[in-house]
């Protein structure tokens, strides 16, 4: 049995590509094979390029984490990290935020923060997506990482491009990966 065999589907018609491979876990996401090709498949080093959740990663020209002892440019929170841009002042952004309300509590407990119903209700990662969608440059690109492939969003003016499922066994949940392009214009 071939382990980490991959399948695709690549719908006609203007649809995005579906992909999903099997690799092992890590709390690290870029750090696993397949999505760091994912990365680099879109990613150009003359992009303005941003990661407001970028642990350890440096593959965007800007980055910010809400730990310090990662050596990011920026040490704050993701959405005030994300309101100090200009409007379409990126061509690339990586979104990988912590996936879930738990996530999110053990996050600002271990360094410190309060929990609240802000920090740990849809709104926490909805207010990201539109700071997101408000820097993007039309035609740049998003990539979202996450339990879902709901991406920043068709009503904020993104298509997909692609989806990357990325499975990892047991009782791992998938990663899922949302590649997606800012239309020119909202319509």
């Amino acid at each position: 049995m071939e382990v980490n065999k991959k399948i695709a589907y690549n719908v006609c018609c203007g649809q995005p590509l579906f992909t999903r491979i099997w690799e092992m876990p890590n709390k690290n996401t870029f750090d696993i094979k397949c999505i760091k090709k994912l990365i680099y498949k879109y990613f150009k080093d003359e992009y303005q390029s941003i990661d407001p959740f970028a642990n350890k990663n440096r593959i965007a020209k800007i980055t910010n984490d809400l730990d310090p002892e990662m050596g990011t440019d920026y040490c704050m929170d993701a959405l005030d990290f994300l309101k100090q841009f200009d409007d379409n002042s990126m061509d690339f952004v990586l979104y990988d935020p912590p996936y879930s309300p738990r996530q999110v509590s053990e996050c600002y407990k271990k360094m410190g923060r309060t929990v609240n119903m802000q920090t740990t209700q849809s709104c926490f990662w909805g207010n990201l997506k539109k700071e997101i969608a408000r820097i993007t440059k039309p035609n740049g690109i998003v990539i979202s990482f996450g339990w879902n492939t709901n991406g920043i969003g068709k009503t904020k003016g993104f298509e997909i491009l692609e989806i990357l499922t990325v499975a990892h066994g047991g009782q791992h949940n998938d990663t899922l990966c949302t590649v997606e392009r800012k239309a020119q214009t909202l319509f």
